[in-house]
């Protein structure tokens, strides 16, 4: 064997074995220096973004501040575009991401996730004084208010909805609001912060999916031990009432099933 591969193969072996021991000693470090570094976008309300005097808000965030506290560090975050935060992490630009990061096969191939800490379903959003559609297969020779490229605006249209193009949620309600569109299926946590803002506002679920999809704290590979510490933290604020009080700020229920 050449000098060259000689010395190659010590480093890969030297690599082999420090690179866990270095992955895994994460949350020591996140003690140590006493902050949570978290990754979020700023502007994905009612998540993460800014309020009238610019400051830093939403579920996500006070979500990120109370698990920080229960790690007994403080949450800085870090804002960045959706399509390169989860890369952030490899970048090693924050400690986590928390962000409504949906739960899936194809991420946690390559990341790890905490245990789920919201979920939310598709609903049927039709107006409240509207009987005529009661379940998605209702649909059939509706129009339904819909961003065309979005998997609700699939849903609608396999259900044989006629789609009126909108730009997002807001959009799509003030077409069903106005009798533009006889429905919309959208995200049920957006529903409920828009009658959280609106209570009186002419709109019901008429439906919804069986299957909840989840979101939860990202994190890169080979950080078992801050896993276990966020899904520690994640049931304390839980078991204390935090979580509780967070979920009534923002949607008036409890929106972790």
């Amino acid at each position: 064997m050449s000098w060259f591969k000689t010395i190659a193969t010590a480093t890969l072996v030297q690599a082999a074995f420090l690179l866990p021991a270095t992955a895994g000693e994460n949350l020591a470090a996140v003690q140590s220096a006493g902050v949570l570094k978290i990754g979020t976008e700023g502007t994905y309300a009612p998540f993460t973004y800014h309020d009238t005097s610019g400051k830093l808000v939403g579920f996500d965030v006070e979500i990120g501040e109370a698990v920080a506290a229960k790690l007994g560090v403080k949450a800085e975050f870090l804002e960045g575009k959706w399509d390169g935060l989860i890369a952030g992490l490899d970048a090693n630009r924050y400690d986590a991401v928390i962000n409504q990061v949906g739960i899936t096969d194809a991420r946690k191939q390559k990341y790890d996730f905490s245990e789920p800490y919201i979920a939310s379903k598709a609903v049927l959003i039709v107006r409240a004084d509207d009987d005529s559609i009661a379940g998605f297969e209702g649909l059939k020779g509706k129009k339904a208010a819909q961003s065309l490229t979005s998997n609700f605006g699939k849903l609608a249209e396999a259900n044989g909805a006629e789609l009126v193009g909108t730009d997002g949620f807001d959009q799509s309600i003030q077409l069903v609001l106005t009798g533009r569109a006889d429905a919309t299926i959208n995200d049920s946590l957006s529903f409920l912060d828009f009658k959280k803002q609106k209570p009186d506002a002419n709109v019901k679920i008429a439906a919804e999916q069986a299957n909840a999809e989840y979101s939860g704290i990202i994190v890169r590979k080979g950080e078992p031990e801050l896993v276990e510490a966020l899904n520690k933290a994640l049931a304390d604020i839980k078991a204390d009432g935090t979580y509780q009080k967070i979920a009534d700020k923002y949607f008036g229920q409890d929106v972790s099933k």
